[in-house]
């Protein structure tokens, strides 16, 4: 028949007890522990959900990543959604979304829908369009990289990205937000475009 726990818990104290060194017990008592706390590192912000969790009816914030006025009409419902400016934003249906997918696969291809949630663009399946596109908030950032990165980040953008880009660039330019040559010079050449005029 088993031991109870009881007297198995009296036996390894006792046991401990004999092989312990002996140590003086106010020296113990008067000695307090100290515990670090572990280093806390930076840590990337936590999105609310993982792309399995997500409801096919809730509500999706999408910005326009086109240089202009953007149209969608669903083909589903027929609901017609308009942003007038690169930049403007609208809540979507993330079933209608998966919708545009099939049906209009170029709002994802040339990143005119900008979304910014990685558990939407996992759900939605389209992570090889937005692995390199530039998010609303890094269009103007970009402009303050050096020349040879800003070369290299245009190198990976979409065709839509690079039109979207070249507007930006073009109206900073206008407003005075780029004055840099050699910003100017990259942007011309890596975007296949002129500008300023000469």
């Amino acid at each position: 028949m088993p031991r109870s726990s009881s007297t198995n818990s009296r036996a390894n104290v006792q046991k401990q007890d004999k092989t312990a060194p002996k140590t003086d017990v106010a020296q113990e008592q008067a000695t307090p522990k100290i515990e670090q706390p572990a280093p806390v590192e930076d840590a990337a912000p936590a999105y609310r959900v993982k792309a399995s969790d997500l409801d096919p009816n809730m509500y999706v914030p999408v910005r326009n990543g086109f240089n202009g006025k953007l149209i969608y009409i669903s083909r589903r419902t027929g609901e017609k959604f308009v942003w007038e400016h690169f930049g403007d934003e609208q809540d979507m249906e993330l079933r209608e979304l998966r919708a545009a997918k099939t049906s209009y696969k170029a709002f994802y291809e040339n990143n005119w829908f900008l979304i910014d949630d990685p558990a939407v663009i996992e759900y939605l399946g389209v992570e090889r369009f937005y692995a390199n596109a530039l998010s609303y908030d890094e269009f103007d950032s970009l402009f303050t990289l050096t020349p040879e990165e800003i070369a290299e980040k245009i190198d990976k953008l979409s065709k839509g990205q690079r039109s979207s880009l070249a507007y930006s660039a073009r109206q900073l330019i206008k407003d005075g937000g780029i004055d840099s040559i050699k910003v100017i010079n990259i942007l011309e050449r890596s975007l296949g475009i002129e500008l300023i005029e000469k």
